[in-house]
């Protein structure tokens, strides 16, 4: 997968200042990137290093054609709204045998189902999902939410107030989109559950390969609660009757 980076207008010749600035926000974009475990925002990393999100776009598109230019074994990818550091994939095979103790937890399929039913539905109430599935979906609804693929997002204005459901950004860094646009048609929703446990195996190796690209430590930085595009922590599940 090539780097989806939108081309910037042609730049006129730099003065020295203009190249150090220039300079200044390559370094700034690649040492954020190699430092945070989940994608980062254009606008997020433009506000840590006081620029503007043309600037760190205009570095993106640099800091990858050096990577290409030189050989090495990573770009940056546009996911969940944001950018990161992935391997390229022909070197999975040693991030596999790096990783490949490591315990992967895969969604059974009625998480699938219900997590498929929301991310075309959302928002969409416990009951509206039930009613698609016929039968009861509390117990992935909790498994959703714990690994944080979807939020409630408020209360439906109907007799009960049950909860609305809505994906998050890291369902989309989960399945490799950049936003739900990307989600294929509705009449290839077998397709797409049938080969969800193989791309979920894929993210998984994925997830590790910004660690794989250098050394690092295993304090992790956390995301910015700040931050205006992360999700909020959300509340437990109500599996309460009122709810479905």
């Amino acid at each position: 997968m090539s780097p989806e980076v939108e081309p910037g207008p042609e730049q006129q010749p730099l003065d020295l200042g203009d190249r150090q600035q220039v300079e200044r926000v390559r370094k700034l974009v690649e040492t954020l990137l190699f430092a945070s475990d989940s994608p980062l925002p254009a606008t997020r990393m433009a506000e840590i290093g006081e620029t503007s999100a043309d600037a760190v776009l205009t570095a993106v598109r640099e800091l990858n054609r050096h990577y290409e230019e030189t050989d090495r074994t990573f770009r940056i990818h546009r996911v969940a709204q944001g950018f990161q550091l992935y391997s390229l994939p022909e070197f999975s095979p040693w991030v596999r045998s790096l990783f490949r103790r490591q315990y992967v937890q895969r969604l059974s399929r009625p998480s699938l189902e219900v997590l498929a039913i929301i991310a075309y539905k959302q928002p969409v109430t416990r009951p509206e999902i039930e009613s698609l599935r016929g039968v009861d979906c509390s117990g992935p609804l909790v498994t959703l939410i714990e690994r944080r693929l979807i939020v409630t997002a408020g209360r439906a204005k109907r007799p009960g107030s049950p909860f609305l459901y809505r994906t998050t950004r890291e369902f989309l860094r989960y399945f490799g989109l950049e936003t739900l646009d990307q989600l294929p048609p509705i009449d290839e929703l077998g397709a797409f559950l049938a080969g969800a446990e193989e791309r979920e195996e894929e993210v998984e190796v994925e997830r590790h390969e910004t660690m794989a690209i250098g050394e690092k430590t295993d304090a992790q930085p956390s995301p910015d609660p700040g931050e205006p595009d992360s999700d909020p922590g959300p509340p437990d599940p109500d599996p309460a009757p009122s709810d479905g």
